[in-house]
């Protein structure tokens, strides 16, 4: 059996066929979600604490913690990230791949 090795784009879900338009819409949830994972780790913060700051259930922590990404909309981790304050820098940089 013989593979063949590509370059990848950049974005691991346009390299699996994803259109343009789904896969920078999937990789700005992944990277928020990715952050909001940094933030509640560099906080030293428990799911619980994490739950009560961001107005959530535990149980969406858990799910956000363990990379469920197809339970949270891009839009309701945009509203997290305004309730909590943390940088917007991975979603400035996504969207500058957006107008490229």
């Amino acid at each position: 059996m013989t593979s063949e090795i590509h370059e990848s784009s950049g974005n691991v879900f346009l390299d699996l066929g994803y259109s343009r338009e789904d896969a920078e819409i999937l990789k700005m949830r992944a990277d928020l979600m990715a952050e909001v994972r940094g933030w509640i780790k560099q906080n030293d913060l428990t799911q619980a604490r994490a739950a009560e700051i961001l107005h959530v259930s535990q149980s969406r922590i858990s799910d956000l913690v363990r990379g469920k990404w197809e339970k949270f909309s891009l839009e309701m981790l945009i509203a997290g990230f305004w309730v909590f304050a943390l940088s917007l820098s991975v979603m400035v940089a996504c969207a500058d791949d957006i107008l490229r």
